[in-house]
């Protein structure tokens, strides 16, 4: 918990109009605060009465900081030129030379349960983000619902009045919500803030984004040709909001949530960005994190004592890409370079506004360079980020073949028409000096980032790091204690969590003193660690992020066999020493404080995380659904809550159309640039697309124009078989029951088309399914679309089709064991859970 300075609760006390002031002690408040009493004199007549507003109540003191909070997406700690990486960061420079910074902050490793600690200054199983939103569960600690009883930051500050607002990535509303008429309580207007302007979904294209204005599906102000990108959009929209409560409510002090979705994939950012760092990376990723780690050091950044970490024997070295190789690997990491300057540099238009205002005194700014560490999803490397999702093949051979034949080669990586990821080996790089990279809580590769904060008017400018231990749950308290606010025992009615973070303005004004946060777990799908009073254990978990999905090591993992590690961070800072076989006795301390605190915040059963995303995928977020009637215009359907054409779904749609010569335009499609399904007309013809990433795509043509008039068009997809994962498929046409087209889908779609791509009738928006048509999106059909009617046939479901997949690999036997090991003695069976369908998307 946390405790206020009574400095800066003096100005509230001394209003004495403040509801929790009561017998002059401090009590906490309820919001929203009741209406001042009325002064107007009520009698018979208007002549007998006099007319007197109410007072507005003044809950804050009277120069309450405005607040601008920064968080980057997929960052590692050793990217920053601000603190001795290789990438120019300006705007946290320039923060950092206003105020503090601090190189012991930690988050999640993983991006929606670190949103959730940010805005709730709670733990992430507790309230309800053990997991990202795609991949909740049943049980408590995953449920991907924020309880009314962990009030956020902006729901707080709100009642306090403040006015508040969120621009960018969101990933805290549960998928099964995104529908066009709710509910809305888990949007982000829903939990707090007055005003969002950003995207709902893990990631976006940052050319053709799938944008929310509040609650509302709308398209981007501008196409990417000409010049569009959404996180300049971003900041645009953010500097309108800081003048309209300028020029408006200059007497409220405002919120600001930023949360870019850079620098996570798809790696999105124009040619002169990326041609920055043309040959700044050739020596390779050993080299660079060397380089690295030696800048840090002579910064001061990182303790003189610091050790490197050794790359991990799973990882490729850089002498094993072969030299033909190295230009397409070099390349794609000088996109993510320029990707993430112009991050910073959106996020510096925001900070350049405060100064322009005469704002950046007063205004308190914390910023979190990434919501968890650098991403090793991209593998080895890849022109389509998806297809590791989906476990389809990708040799280089044959993504260079598609980039130079379809896109013009390497200067296509960064473009609209590739969502490009790095090799993980860079991300390794960027976490200098530590192990491992984002998706592990074991190591601080994952889970620690740089953080810097200012306020001029109060912070002291001071070099030095701060080297307290902290967390993002942290922030919610500081920023209560900074703006001298009590936090509320009820909001809107419902009974408050406490706070689980701890309020980190003691540290502000004194470098050395000592750390308040005496402890504080981790846990991402079975990696876990736990920090104590300096300690810290852990366990890496199933998941290798690095490498392809390993299923014997995923059927047989068994947490209660899994490897402790034991560090000593008073001496050893990058975790390079393991100390468990030397102190079996520290460890078993540690195992049992973990357990504790596992127990406390709803982390178990441990694996829960994965329940969903891996072993269950049938029992995940969905629609219930297995029968639609749609017509044309409905459009921005979230991928969940639609038809779904992954493996294994069996499905028939029949539309009844009225079409004239030449028809042209998308009857319906989901997904988009990086995988999806579409069925359209061209110039009379009727074609069904199925494209498994841009590596694999399959596409039936009639083999004559349709005659004009009124036709029922059908389109079948039939998988071959229930067994292997992405099994091929038969994609049938019919046009009024005459088959017309066919093609055979070698390799199907396994999870997911699109990370926030949607389901549209009548047009595309988004990105383009089809390169045919890719240069006339929406692409919108010229006839008539009376119905669409899709359904699955031949009785197999999602259910049945994994329960056949998993049989010949899994006995019954061994699932309940495994089942039994993950849940241990803490939960009902596995079995309860309400059986769903999974629409798994990026994390």
């Amino acid at each position: 918990m946390w405790m206020f300075s009574c400095l800066l609760l003096g100005p509230i006390l001394a209003q004495g109009e403040d509801p929790s002031v009561a017998n002059g002690e401090l009590t906490p408040p309820d919001l929203p605060f009741p209406p001042m009493p009325s002064k107007a004199v009520v009698g018979p007549t208007l002549a007998d009465s006099v007319n007197s507003w109410p007072p507005k109540r003044k809950p804050l003191k009277e120069d309450a900081p405005n607040i601008l909070l920064i968080m980057n997406d997929d960052v590692g700690y050793g990217a920053p030129e601000t603190f001795g990486g290789p990438i120019h960061t300006p705007t946290l420079s320039k923060v950092a030379q206003h105020g503090v910074s601090y190189n012991r902050f930690h988050t999640t490793a993983i991006c929606s349960p670190t949103r959730a600690f940010l805005l709730t200054g709670r733990n992430s199983h507790n309230v309800g983000a053990g997991q990202i939103t795609e991949a909740a569960s049943g049980f408590p600690g995953y449920t991907g619902t924020i309880p009314k009883s962990a009030a956020t930051l902006a729901k707080v500050l709100s009642g306090y009045g403040y006015d508040t607002a969120a621009f960018g990535k969101w990933h805290n509303t549960p998928v099964d919500d995104l529908m066009k008429s709710g509910p809305f309580d888990q949007y982000p207007t829903g939990l707090g803030f007055s005003y969002f302007y950003g995207f709902l979904a893990g990631e976006t294209s940052q050319y053709n984004p799938r944008l929310y204005e509040n609650t509302n599906p709308i398209e981007p102000p501008r196409k990417p040709e000409e010049g569009y990108h959404l996180t300049e959009d971003m900041a645009d929209q953010a500097i309108k909001f800081i003048r309209a409560n300028r020029a408006l409510t200059p007497d409220r002090p405002f919120f600001i949530y930023f949360a870019p979705g850079g620098a996570h994939g798809p790696h999105h950012v124009h040619k002169e960005w990326a041609d920055k760092y043309k040959g700044k990376f050739d020596m390779g990723w050993e080299k660079l994190r060397n380089i690295t780690f030696e800048k840090q050091k002579a910064m001061g950044w990182i303790p003189n004592s610091t050790k490197l970490t050794p790359i991990d024997p799973t990882m490729v070295k850089w002498k094993e890409i072969p030299e033909e190789q190295r230009a397409f690997q070099l390349r794609l990491m000088e996109v993510y370079a320029g990707y993430l300057e112009h991050t910073d540099t959106q996020d510096g238009k925001v900070v350049e506004e405060l100064e322009r205002q005469g704002l950046f005194n007063n205004t308190l700014i914390i910023y979190v360079l990434g919501d968890n560490g650098a991403s090793a999803e991209g593998i080895h490397g890849t022109i389509d980020e998806l297809l590791a999702e989906n476990a389809l093949p990708s040799a280089y051979q044959q993504q260079m073949e598609v980039l130079n034949r379809d896109f013009g080669g390497l200067d296509a990586l960064g473009s609209q028409h590739v969502d490009k990821m790095y090799h993980s080996s860079w991300a390794w790089a960027l976490d200098t000096p530590f192990k491992s990279t984002k998706l592990v809580a074991a190591h601080f590769g994952g889970m620690r980032t740089p953080m810097v904060m200012s306020w001029p008017k109060v912070i002291k400018h001071d070099p030095t790091p701060r080297s307290q231990f902290h967390h993002v749950c942290d922030i919610a308290p500081t920023i209560y204690e900074a703006v001298g606010v009590q936090f509320p025992t009820r909001v809107e009615g419902a009974k408050q969590m406490p706070l689980d973070g701890v309020s980190m303005v003691y540290t502000w004004n004194n470098v050395s003193v000592k750390e308040r946060k005496s402890a504080q777990y981790f846990e991402v799908m079975g990696s876990r660690g736990v920090y104590k009073d300096g300690w810290f254990a852990s366990v890496f978990g199933p998941r290798i992020p690095w490498a392809e999905a390993n299923e014997t090591r995923m059927r047989e993992w068994n947490p209660d066999t899994d490897v402790w590690e034991l560090y000593d961070l008073t001496r050893d800072f990058s975790q390079a020493e393991d100390l468990a076989k030397e102190m079996p006795d520290q460890v078993a301390k540690m195992k049992q404080i973990f357990l504790m605190e596992a127990t406390a915040n709803k982390v178990l059963p441990i694996g829960a995380g994965l329940y969903t995303i891996y072993y269950h995928p049938e029992e995940g977020p969905h629609s219930p659904l297995t029968e639609w009637k749609l017509y044309e215009g409905l459009t921005r359907i979230a991928e969940s809550n639609a038809p779904g054409f992954h493996s294994g779904q069996n499905s028939l749609a029949t539309i009844d159309v009225e079409i004239s010569a030449n028809a042209s335009g998308v009857l319906y499609c989901v997904g988009g640039t990086a995988g999806g399904f579409s069925v359209y007309m061209d110039n009379g013809y009727l074609y069904a697309e199925y494209m498994s990433t841009l590596l694999y795509r399959y596409i039936a043509k009639s083999t004559t124009p349709l005659q004009p008039g009124t036709r029922k068009i059908q389109v079948r997809l039939i998988f071959e078989t229930t067994k292997g994962l992405g099994p091929p498929a038969d994609l049938t046409l019919f046009v009024d029951g005459q088959q017309v087209g066919w093609v055979k889908v070698e390799k199907s779609i396994r999870l997911v088309f699109d990370a926030s791509e949607t389901f549209d009738v009548g047009m595309d928006l988004g990105s383009p399914v089809s390169l045919l048509y890719q240069n006339r999106t929406p692409f919108k059909f010229n006839g008539k679309i009376n119905l669409l009617h899709v359904k699955y046939i031949n009785g197999t479901s999602m259910h049945t089709w994994w329960c056949r997949l998993i049989r010949p690999t899994i006995s019954l036997g061994q699932l309940l064991k495994l089942d039994r090991a993950l849940l241990g003695p803490y939960v009902l069976p596995f079995f309860l859970v309400q059986s769903r369908r999974t629409s798994f998307i990026r994390l």
